[in-house]
């Protein structure tokens, strides 16, 4: 990248986080289990909810404690079940289409990132009907205050029940973006084991490297704050501590209960934060080919993590030492091989390759423009990296 360039997303970013403490962020409110619902939409005097989720999720049955209370508390649903993978336009039309003919008052977010992005995208064209998601792509485009919104994460991993962001993909064009404001964040997030007990062993590793990646993106960035730092460290701790508990036994409660903690603690943490360059080649990456998103997270992460080299040496210095990865006395340079190499068995104990079969390298200049686009000059990573720097990632991802 040549100096010109860095020295403007560099006063971007710094902009961004002198402002920090003066912009609207705030923590969904949390609720404990699908059964506080009722009462949280009789508090705010709704009756009428659509419930965004995806046709697997309705399969399996795990929408059914929520049908249940919704029910016994005489309050009308309808369920959108069509959100696929890395949702699109289409999905959010549909999904408008049916709040309006259905006269609903509230949404309910149900599912995976994408579910919940799918919600948060849907009360934005509610409240702007007359715009286009794709003018809304970026930052601070939407404004207006969202019908109630409630997250139900079905993943312990996206964090999306805490972030202003929603990412979508255009249906014709495959180009995946974010809409980034105040108003996504949903006002409340439902945190109840119960529903993540069913995911299988691979995607509760996947998901859970996704929140691993958010909380240390967040960390190693030149934005952070003591807040996001604690919320990130926190993410990092439970994530070691519980990550491999959750996957051999999908019913320990207190494994996916901390999980979903960590995964919130490290949406937190990246809302204020922000991400770096593996989420932004992982976007490119779900919008041309549909890689799950989690998955794409937790095969580029040590990757990433090695082409910062040693301006991150410090900050996973520190990480390290809380996971007990390294005590203090341990060197910077040691401390972070060994945190990366830790990530790096995380993956082998979880079957997770290191290479994404679908990348043509016909495509890579495309992906890589993409990723250009939305990390800079609003992501603030260790170390900058233009579109033909990033090629790199993707080329590793072939090999």
């Amino acid at each position: 990248m040549n100096k010109l360039k860095k020295f403007y997303c560099r006063i971007f970013q710094t902009a961004f986080k002198i402002a920090i403490p003066f912009l609207p962020y705030r923590k969904p409110k949390i609720i404990k289990s699908v059964k506080g619902i009722p009462d949280t939409l009789r508090k705010h005097k709704h009756n009428s909810v659509l419930i965004i989720t995806d046709a697997g999720i309705r399969r399996l049955g795990i929408t059914a404690r929520l049908e249940r209370a919704l029910s016994e508390n005489g309050m009308r649903y309808v369920i959108y079940d069509k959100t696929v993978a890395n949702p699109t336009t289409v999905n959010v039309d549909e999904a408008v289409n049916l709040y309006l003919s259905e006269d609903c008052d509230a949404i309910i977010g149900f599912g995976g990132g994408s579910s919940i992005d799918c919600a948060k995208a849907v009360g934005a064209r509610i409240v702007k009907p007359k715009q286009s998601l794709s003018k809304m792509k970026g930052i601070l485009k939407v404004h207006k205050k969202l019908p109630l919104l409630i997250a139900i994460p079905t993943t312990a991993g996206t964090g999306s029940e805490t972030t202003l962001a929603a990412v979508i993909t255009d249906a014709e064009t495959r180009h995946k973006y974010a809409i980034n404001d105040f108003p996504l964040i949903p006002r409340y997030a439902v945190l109840d084991p119960k529903v993540t007990v069913s995911l299988p062993p691979f995607i509760t590793a996947t998901t859970g490297i996704d929140a691993l990646t958010h909380a240390v993106e967040a960390y190693i960035g030149n934005s952070t704050t003591h807040g996001t730092r604690k919320d990130a460290l926190m993410a990092v701790k439970l994530i070691f501590d519980n990550l491999e508990a959750a996957y051999e036994n999908g019913k320990d409660v207190d494994a996916r209960r901390n999980m979903l903690k960590a995964s919130f603690y490290a949406g937190c943490a990246f809302t204020k934060s922000y991400v770096g360059y593996v989420h932004a080649v992982a976007h490119s990456l779900g919008g041309q080919y549909n890689v799950p998103h989690g998955l794409a997270n937790a095969i580029l992460l040590p990757f990433v993590l090695e082409s910062y080299g040693k301006s991150i040496h410090k900050k996973l210095y520190r990480l390290a030492v809380e996971v007990q990865l390294a005590d203090k006395d341990t060197p910077y340079d040691v401390a972070a091989a060994n945190f990366i190499d830790a990530i790096n068995k995380m993956k082998k104990r979880f079957n997770i390759g290191n290479t994404i079969p679908e990348i043509q390298e016909e495509d890579i200049v495309k992906l890589s423009r993409y990723a250009d686009k939305e990390a800079n000059p609003l992501y603030p990573v260790p170390v900058l990296m233009n579109a033909k720097e990033l090629e790199q990632f993707y080329y590793l991802l072939m090999e």
